[in-house]
């Protein structure tokens, strides 16, 4: 994978090589996503969670204190996605918000004991998928994978600026 993603960036190619590359790159990309929502909802069956809430739980478990809109960002997921996740683990008991704040939005948001048995699950089972879908691939070979990751994202963020002007 990693030698498509390099060749996907550093190449230029044209006609029918151009068209395999956009298959292989689409076809990949959309396999690894749906691949993340398929474990994501799988692994969150035994806690009784589903997929969207696995990144709050474990970026407040890796972070301590957020507020929703820290996990917005941090997640890269909308506004109302995380509302409703965040919702849902307060009102299942996985996460507090002690805050008096009128404005929900800017609250930290701590995990309750529960919230930190249950999150520090969901890390350990990160950590060893992740060691698991980083099999083959050694150190130096995964930073250029996220740096090429990272690059085309950026590349795509900038396309899709245009679209909003």
């Amino acid at each position: 994978m990693l030698k498509l993603i390099i060749r996907l960036v550093v190449f230029t190619t044209t006609g029918d090589e151009m068209d395999e590359r956009f298959k292989n790159f689409t076809v990949l990309t959309n396999k690894i996503s749906r691949a993340i929502k398929k474990i994501k909802s799988e692994e969150m069956q035994e806690f009784g969670l589903k997929g969207p809430h696995v990144s709050c739980l474990y970026y407040l478990y890796k972070s301590k204190q957020l507020t929703a809109k820290e996990l917005t960002e941090i997640c890269e997921e909308d506004k109302a996605n995380i509302s409703r996740s965040l919702v849902f683990l307060e009102n299942s008991g996985y996460i507090l918000c002690n805050s008096n704040l009128q404005k929900r939005y800017k609250s930290p948001l701590t995990l309750s004991e529960k919230g930190k048995c249950v999150a520090k699950k969901v890390a350990i089972k990160i950590d060893g998928i992740l060691n698991e879908a980083s099999l083959g691939i050694d150190e130096q070979q995964r930073k250029t994978l996220y740096y090429c990751l990272e690059l085309i994202s950026s590349n795509l963020e900038k396309i899709c600026e245009k679209y909003e002007v």
